[in-house]
């Protein structure tokens, strides 16, 4: 078969289950032979070196096969040169390192001299996808290169998550675009993430003996110290009561982590075959752990080809007839100087900036590091009176209102606040019209789809429910979560679809629901008990809440956060705000006392183990740039 994807609109009639042979009437991608042959290469690349991938791929019609081999091949090409072990760490990251950089200079361009990037880059134009949600992923590969150690299974998740889930997100986003959405519930996101969990868990089971050679062991403390020993046994390749009690232990663990029901219902069964074929094989690859014994130190185990023969079977031919029934749409390539602009890449790793200056060249106050809130909260009050006033509908006040968002996270970069929550969508907003709604989800969409904080040091997280609102929004708002997770600079919350009384709500029934399953005393319940249950539990307390438009009331918003919290009211409206009022804001806080019922310090003076501020007074002070 040509391993160019066809130029065409095709419906998806094709039988997954053959590659019928190359025909020169079939459309293809202009008569570039070095792109074709780009993709041959990741084609077999990807069939020679992971098998079981490929024949998963085999399972989605033949024209989408090119940009999932395309993907496979650019991931495993960045690993191979982490762990090319024949260079020294830091020329392996330097390599890393290169290889982003060239990546993210060739994808304006259409084009690159490595076969492998050259066809990434034109699965990217093609399917429009935005590569930059690649580039924590990538960097990770970079540090892998330094070693890798986890205490326990929280540091470990976030390590194996942060580098597949978005390579699996770029599948996912393929088969959107190809008008098979695999948008997943609420419910099954979390088994989504476990899923890919147990992928990671497998493949280190399987290439065990591979890194143990190289010293690498990428297990967590927690997971080793239940088996006194099997740590140092492992380090020596020595087979011992402990490892094969360990390994048992945790094949079990990942079995029961891709083993689940629930993570396909409802779903398109063309993916969910995928989904449910690649749990089967890897249950297999787990009875190969397990059947290995001490050979599992010496040599990755493989399943017997009957075993794969017996799970790819009826596979194929599910798939063959879900597919037959889904027309698909395969975008075409544009060739020539007429090309859209390529989505973003991945920056080179280590080139976030700093946010731009504020057009009248004016910086924030010097706010010595003691002073500074570390939780600034902002009501974000009178978008719709903005326009109002100007004879505009209501979303037009909405979306001036994103203008000012972007600002005053500038601000927070510019002066030093660690930690920035919005309030952009509450429980009660659903109460509006209808249209209003729809003007107010579509935005938030649109925005967190341009990302215009992507080049910035700014985690971004969601806090809320997720069953109101459109999925295709839920999706985006947890891409956003995977590829900024790593970020240390501002992090910024928007609560969306989030009530204070439905949060607390939910914390009560999650206390009750461990003290039912006799995991807690509800008489013993304190303060921590219940914030280690808050939906978001690492979330800090506010230090400061700021309220524009002239109302004097919190609205709902934090209620657990905001018990001390110094309340800051301006009348300006949101949309006309700028970093200058968040400034102001940070300003005033900084010459409150804070004793949090204790005795006040003496007029005048601040308590350095206090902090800023203490008494919880509320002023309204003279209407800074954005009144």
């Amino acid at each position: 078969m040509s391993d160019v994807p066809p130029a065409t609109t095709a419906p998806a009639d094709r039988k997954a289950t053959s590659e019928p042979p190359e025909r020169a009437d079939r459309p293809v991608t202009g008569d570039d032979p070095a792109l074709r042959a780009a993709y041959r290469l990741c084609r077999r690349r990807t069939k020679d070196q992971d098998p079981a991938e490929y024949a998963l791929i085999q399972l989605v019609p033949a024209a989408l096969r090119p940009a999932l081999h395309a993907l496979w091949a650019a991931a495993n090409a960045l690993d191979d040169l982490g762990d090319d072990r024949t260079a020294p760490a830091a020329e392996r990251a330097a390599r890393v390192e290169a290889w982003i950089t060239a990546l993210h200079h060739e994808l304006p361009t259409g084009s690159s001299p490595d076969p492998v990037r050259h066809a990434l880059v034109d699965t990217a134009n093609r399917w429009r996808l935005d590569l930059s949600e690649l580039r924590d992923a990538m960097a990770q590969v970079r540090d892998d290169t330094r070693g890798r150690h986890f205490a326990d299974w929280a540091q470990w998740r976030a390590w194996g998550r942060e580098n597949l889930l978005p390579w699996f997100g770029l599948v996912r986003t393929v088969l959107d675009r190809a008008g098979v959405p695999v948008a997943l519930r609420m419910d099954t996101r979390e088994a989504y993430e476990k899923f890919l969990d147990g992928v990671r868990l497998t493949d280190i089971l399987t290439d065990l003996a591979a890194d143990l050679a190289q010293d690498d062991l990428l297990l967590p403390a927690e997971a080793l110290e239940p088996h006194p020993g099997s740590a140092a046994d492992l380090a020596q390749r020595r087979w011992s009561p402990a490892v094969a009690a360990l390994v048992t232990h945790l094949t079990g663990l990942a079995r029961q982590w891709v083993s689940q029901e629930a993570l396909t219902r409802g779903m398109h069964p063309g993916p969910a075959t995928v989904l449910d074929t690649m749990a089967a094989l890897l249950c297999a690859q787990l009875d190969a752990v397990d059947a290995a014994g001490p050979d599992l130190l010496r040599s990755p185990p493989r399943p017997a080809l009957r075993t794969r023969a017996r799970i790819l079977a009826p596979a194929r031919a599910r798939a063959a007839l879900a597919w037959s029934l889904t027309p698909l749409t395969v975008p075409p390539r544009r060739p020539g100087p007429g090309r859209a602009p390529a989505p973003a890449g991945p920056a080179p790793t280590g080139a976030l900036r700093p946010p731009p200056p504020h057009p009248s060249g004016e910086r924030p106050p010097e706010i010595p590091p003691g002073l500074m809130p570390a939780h600034v909260a902002v009501i974000m009050d009178g978008n719709g009176r903005w326009a109002q006033q100007r004879g505009l509908p209501r979303h037009a006040g909405h979306r001036a209102g994103a203008s000012a968002v972007r600002e005053v996270v500038h601000g927070a970069l510019d002066i030093g606040v660690r930690h920035l929550t919005l309030y952009t969508f509450s429980t009660e907003n659903w109460h509006r019209e209808p249209e209003e709604v729809d003007a107010i989800l579509g935005l938030l969409h649109d925005e967190l789809a341009e990302d215009p904080f992507r080049d910035l040091d700014v985690r971004l997280r969601w806090h809320g429910r997720a069953g109101r609102l459109p999925p295709d929004l839920v999706d985006l708002l947890h891409l956003r979560e995977r590829t900024t997770r790593a970020r240390t600079g501002l992090t910024v919350t928007m609560c969306i679809d989030y009530g204070g009384r439905d949060e607390l709500t939910r914390t009560a029934a999650a206390l009750a629901h461990r003290a039912r399953a006799g995991r807690l005393e509800p008489g013993l319940i304190a303060e921590d008990d219940f914030a280690e249950h808050l939906p978001l539990p690492d979330m800090p307390d506010v230090d400061l809440l700021w309220r524009t438009g002239g109302e004097q009331r919190v609205s709902n918003f934090l209620p657990w956060h905001t018990a001390y919290a110094e309340l800051h009211f301006t009348p300006g409206l949101w949309p006309d705000t700028d970093r200058r009022d968040l400034w102001q804001a940070v300003s005033a806080y900084t010459r409150r006392q804070r004793h949090h019922g204790a005795t006040p310090a003496a007029t005048g003076e601040l308590d350095p183990a206090d902090g800023p501020s203490a008494a919880r007074c509320v002023t309204t002070p003279a209407a800074g740039p954005g009144g």
